[in-house]
């Protein structure tokens, strides 16, 4: 399976020719060109990680993909066909076999209120959290790691790593951090990685990781 990160929150997944793709939000470039879409994964309704335009170009050029999101994404995004997912559904969509874990956003203040948020392992490998320290229930070779956002503290990022424990990491939600920003996130996520015994990815937008 061949993983390409885009900016902020979004990754593609390619595998025998087919793609999933997760989370393509405002921040991150119009996804014009990706074709062979089998299924599209929106893990909260908040527009970095999906709007209606991403969503319409994904689907104007792969119009049979399937989009997977908590209720929360099927009320918000009313106007589409979404299959909604709960902790502990399971799905297939082509060669990719789905895993859905956890129920809410991470608390970003007590006056916001906490939405519906479902975190995503693919193919047993890969875990995405979206905009939740959700830690699954089974063992996970890489996970994508959220580096900055406002709901999160880099203590709370490195405490989330090391409960997780995977074998690989990479940094994921950057765009709200200034490149100094992301260095010292990275470094940190690298830090609590390496003392579990894995390996640190830096990945930047275009970057492509073997899984």
């Amino acid at each position: 399976m061949r993983l390409t990160k885009h900016e902020h929150a979004c990754l593609v997944l390619e595998l025998a020719e087919q793609r999933l793709v997760i989370d393509p939000g405002s921040f991150t470039t119009p996804l014009i060109d990706i074709k062979d879409v089998v299924a599209i994964v929106i893990t909260h309704e908040h527009p970095d990680h999906w709007t209606p335009e991403q969503l319409t170009r994904l689907l104007d050029r792969n119009p049979h993909a399937q989009v997977f999101g908590p209720p929360g994404v099927a009320t918000a995004a009313a106007d589409f066909t979404i299959t909604t997912v709960r902790d502990g559904d399971r799905a297939v969509a082509g060669p990719f076999e789905l895993e859905f874990f956890g129920e809410k956003h991470a608390v970003i203040h007590e006056s916001i209120p906490v939405i519906d948020n479902v975190g995503v392992m693919v193919n047993g490998t890969l875990f995405y959290p979206g905009d939740a320290f959700t830690v699954p229930t089974v063992p996970v070779d890489t996970l994508a790691v959220p580096a900055g956002a406002p709901w999160l503290k880099i203590s709370e990022v490195m405490d989330y790593v090391s409960a997780v424990a995977a074998k690989r990491t990479f940094p994921t939600h950057q765009m709200v951090l200034s490149k100094i920003g992301q260095r010292m996130a990275n470094d940190r996520i690298e830090l609590v990685t390496k003392k579990s015994g894995g390996e640190f990815f830096p990945l930047e937008p275009a970057d492509v990781l073997a899984l």
